[in-house]
């Protein structure tokens, strides 16, 4: 796909918002018949727009009520040190989100644990003895404001 139009746009649109739509309904909405609809999706899928489908869970519900952002520190910032670094942090389940970051510290994770004692273990036990950490600096949610797991699309239309 070289450049989307419209009714990819509504797609892309309508997926975030609801991926369970069936083909029917979402054709009804972004104004197509099922076959092109469905062929749009595939092909949305198959350029790599779509990554997957997934369930939305809250995690206060399934008793994750602390939500940490932790900046960490490499002592060296190496290839091969920040490589192995990297294969840690996408083996554990608790770290949810990781990216490099500009500024102080190496990356930024968010990271989910039952409560604050378990937090504390987790840090001491795991978090500091990753590959190549000099330093963790902490920061709680006290309250989700925003969160969005759908992007903005505007950009898309220009």
């Amino acid at each position: 796909m070289e450049k989307l139009d419209r009714y990819d746009i509504q797609i892309l649109n309508e997926l975030q918002a609801d991926a369970r739509l069936t083909n029917a309904e979402l054709a009804q909405r972004v104004g197509l018949s099922a076959a092109p609809c469905w062929r749009r999706v595939r092909a949305l899928e198959k350029a790599g727009y779509i990554k997957g489908y997934h369930a939305e869970i809250d995690r206060h519900k399934i008793g994750l009520g602390v939500l940490a952002f932790v900046r960490l520190d490499a002592d060296r910032n190496t290839g091969e040190r920040t490589r192995a670094m990297e294969e840690a942090i996408r083996k554990i389940p608790e770290i949810v989100s990781c990216h490099y970051i500009s500024g102080a510290g190496t990356f930024e994770l968010q990271v989910v644990t039952r409560d604050p004692d378990t937090f504390s273990q987790f840090a001491r036990q795991v978090l500091i003895n990753l590959p190549n950490v000099k330093d963790l600096h902490t920061s709680f949610s006290l309250g989700e404001v925003k969160a969005s797991f759908s992007w903005p699309l505007t950009q898309l239309s220009a």
